[in-house]
């Protein structure tokens, strides 16, 4: 990784040295080996080469990093940092480089020549001693207060990238911290050195969070405030400048502060809202200084406008870090809802911009559709996809909706329609508790009904051909079942106000082959056979629950208006409906000669099928005798 820079400095060559120790010294005795004694004279020579200016291959300051990273191979290797000799030992090192450093005598250009070397082993014993953190946190931050500003972002950046095997999380932590301190420090092309620091950032992010669980809660915790002081460092650059740069510079920020609210809300604690509702708290005070707006994150507009920005060629890289954005737009409203502190620095607004959305239907479907992303998402944990859906309920809860809708087009935006009612079902199926399953599908009945009625029977049928769960299946024919009952009412209130003849309209209606259609798909499904029973009997319960309802609405209308014709109902009857007698009777037979508590229980579940099955068997054949 390199930063933007258009200055040479004299110790760039270094950086193609040699950097690690040979495999023999990585044992706990080397690390007791190399003691403050030999640090000192490595300093000392260290001191005497650039004195006599002979420093040119840069061995003198290898010769201190390799001290140091001999202790820190082996306090990881063989887990030293219980061992309170080797920490002590590990300690005075730490503390004869701080004092070289800090000397009135020390030589800028031999402090240069360490930075180059000393930050990663300083801040790996840092992380891997708790007695060490405060003097390697001291000395890397002597770095950032004495060397080039430029040039310690490329160290930092070198070193956040750099693979560790344990305590990965606390080095980081130290890292962070000291990137912002250097971040404000740069005086020139702000953009172009953020633009390469964070991608950094995040990837560590990305590769530590997931792999933390409840027992690393804390230093978790601290990242996350490590990375907003990130934030917040760019947000003081961002002040400093003006026009386009500004505005540029602004969206990467915030995009970064979305990328890290959907990071923190996967956050493992029991209890996320204590332990993380302040940094989200942050952030959106971050949002809101980049011209974030709720009705903004609500929609996902600012976001586009956002990458809109910065969408170039040279950004792709930058791009691919900010994946998360569009969740952490979801996310930072759906924090306003569970966070009482968050809810109060709003104010009105998310109240204001929640009438908007439901007052214009594309504002609506937008939002809709955008929290998807958070529900459909394996990474977030319950108590947000809960809120989720109370945010969901809260958008699609208009009383006039179906007449609004009625005037309206969501064809084109069909797919994402369907995406959400995926993800809603996927709560439905997962969740760990009744209740929450509940309000899942009482959300995924009310965005249903908010579909046109002209398309809502596709979006059915789609979900029914891509249900992989009879249960579920069943449940979405229950559905199918109530839409046709509303499409009744709705017809016969049409004729009572229009003074209309039962006789004039479309017929049969086109809810007709629609209900029909899905009937087939169960009974009688296009891979071949007759369905399976027992383990798809909820949803043939369904299916023959929806049948016999459309007969008996049949059944009620005048001769000249039967929806049934001749050849529809003889196939209803010997393709659907007959193949099953045998089938669920010779499942119940077997039942009961078994007697065993499975067999009582397939009994008990089919025998609603059967007393269904042989209901439409009469209705179809009352219906034949008048053919």
């Amino acid at each position: 990784m390199g930063l933007v820079s258009t200055e040479a400095t004299p110790h760039h060559h270094a950086r193609l040295r040699r950097r690690s120790m040979d495999a023999g010294d990585t044992s706990a005795a080397a690390a007791v080996a190399h003691t403050p004694a030999r640090l000192r004279e490595a300093l000392a020579a260290l001191s005497k080469a650039f004195e006599s200016g002979d420093c040119s291959d840069g061995s003198a300051a290898a010769a201190v990093s390799d001290l140091l990273n001999a202790a820190a191979d082996a306090a990881d290797a063989e887990a030293d940092a219980e061992d309170e000799a080797a920490a002590g030992v590990v300690e005075e090192m730490l503390r004869e480089v701080h004092a070289f450093l800090s000397s009135p005598s020390s030589n800028q250009l031999a402090i240069d020549a360490l930075s180059l070397e000393l930050v990663k082993p300083v801040a790996k014993l840092g992380a891997l001693m708790r007695n060490c953190w405060d003097i390697a946190n001291a000395i890397i931050e002597f770095f950032v207060s004495n060397c080039n500003p430029r040039d310690m972002l490329s160290i930092l950046c070198e070193a956040v990238d750099a693979p560790l095997a344990s305590n990965g999380s606390v080095y980081f932590v130290l890292l962070f911290k000291e990137l912002a301190k250097v971040l404000v420090l740069i005086q020139r092309r702000h953009t172009e050195q953020v633009k390469v620091t964070l991608p950094a950032v995040l990837r560590v992010m990305n590769a530590v969070i997931p792999e933390c669980d409840e027992e690393h809660g804390k230093i978790i915790v601290d990242m996350y405030n490590a990375a907003l002081r990130i934030g917040n460092a760019i947000q003081e650059m961002c002040k400093k400048m003006v026009n386009q740069k500004n505005e540029e510079l602004c969206s990467v920020l915030s995009l970064y502060s979305l990328q890290n609210i959907a990071l923190v809300s996967r956050c493992k604690q029991q209890h996320i809202l204590s332990a993380c509702g302040s940094v989200v708290l942050q952030h959106s005070k971050i949002l809101t200084f980049c011209g974030f707006t709720y009705l903004g994150l609500l929609t996902g507009n600012d976001v586009t406008s956002a990458t809109d920005k910065i969408s170039k060629d040279e950004d792709a890289d930058l791009l691919e870090c900010f994946s998360f954005a569009m969740n952490g737009a979801n996310l930072a409203v759906i924090w306003t809802y569970m966070d009482d502190e968050i809810s109060k620095y709003a104010g009105a607004e998310l109240e204001s911009a929640l009438k908007d959305v439901k007052g214009n239907h594309t504002r609506m479907w937008q939002a809709i559709n955008i929290l998807r992303y958070v529900l459909s998402s394996t990474h977030y944990p319950w108590v947000i996809k809960s809120h989720s859906l109370d945010l969901l309920l809260t958008i699609a809860n208009e009383s006039r909706i179906e007449e609004i809708n009625d005037h309206v087009d969501v064809s084109s935006s069909g797919p994402q329609i369907f995406a959400t009612l995926k993800a809603i079902e996927s709560v439905m199926i997962s969740a760990p508790d009744a209740l929450m399953r509940k309000k899942a599908f009482a959300t995924l009945k009310q965005v249903i009904s908010m579909v046109p009625s002209s398309q809502r029977f596709n979006i059915l049928q789609a979900l029914i051909k891509n249900s992989i769960f009879p249960s579920l299946t069943a449940i979405l024919l229950d559905l199918v079942k109530d839409e046709v009952s509303r499409e009744i009412r709705r017809a016969d209130q049409d004729i009572v106000e229009s003074d209309q003849l039962q006789d004039g309209g479309e017929w049969p209606p086109p809810w007709f082959s629609h209900a029909l259609e899905l009937v087939e798909l169960i009974l009688k499904p296009p891979e071949g056979g007759p369905p399976c029973l027992p383990d798809h009997g909820e949803q043939v319960l369904s299916a023959l629950n929806l049948l016999r309802f459309v007969l008996i609405i049949d059944s009620r209308g005048s001769r000249s208006r039967k929806m049934f014709g001749e050849e529809t109902m003889r196939k209803v009857y010997s393709e659907w409906l007959m193949p099953l007698r045998p089938i669920v009777a010779g499942i119940q037979s077997e039942s009961e000669e078994d007697g065993s508590d499975v067999a009582n229980h397939i009994m008990c579940s089919l025998n609603p099928v059967q007393l269904v099955l042989y209901r439409c068997i009469e209705l179809a054949e009352e219906k034949m005798k008048g053919f």
